[in-house]
Order: C-alpha cells, then structure tokens, then sequence
C-alpha cells in the first residue's frame, strides 16, 4: 500500500521495520501479528530497522519478502 511507504528506514513507530509494520497493519490479528514478530526476531535478529542492518542477517528486500510470504500463507486460508 502506497501509504506505507513512508515508514521504510526505520522510521515505523518504535523504529520497528516497515515491512514488519505494514504486514502487521494488514493480518489485523494479535496472534498472526505475534507470530510475524517471532519470525522477524528468528530470521533477521530483531523486530527494530536499526537492530536488523547491524546484525545484517537481512536486506530490506529479505523483510519484504519475509513479511509478504507470511501475509500471503495466512491470508489465503
């Protein structure tokens, strides 16, 4: 959605990743949201943009597709 992307680059409240932010936006559901994050910490190393560049586990594009795969298997059922 165009109007999120003016939280790339950590600028997401609470400097969380933006993919991260929209996706959660969309599934609309604390679990799934919950379960977004536990993914985000396990394969990029954190929730926060910051965090998530230094450790350098993930592009921004990995989080975009991280975030978009998660939706599209929850969201299709």
């Amino acid at each position: 959605l165009e109007q999120f992307k003016q939280f790339g680059g950590g600028r997401a409240p609470g400097g969380v990743c933006g993919a991260l932010y929209a996706a959660s936006y969309l599934l609309k559901d604390e679990k799934l949201t919950s379960e977004l994050e536990k993914l985000f910490e396990d394969k990029a190393g954190s929730k926060c943009c910051r965090e998530i560049k230094a450790a350098a586990c993930l592009s921004c594009a990995g989080c975009v597709d991280l975030a978009a795969d998660f939706c599209f298997e929850k969201l299709k059922k």
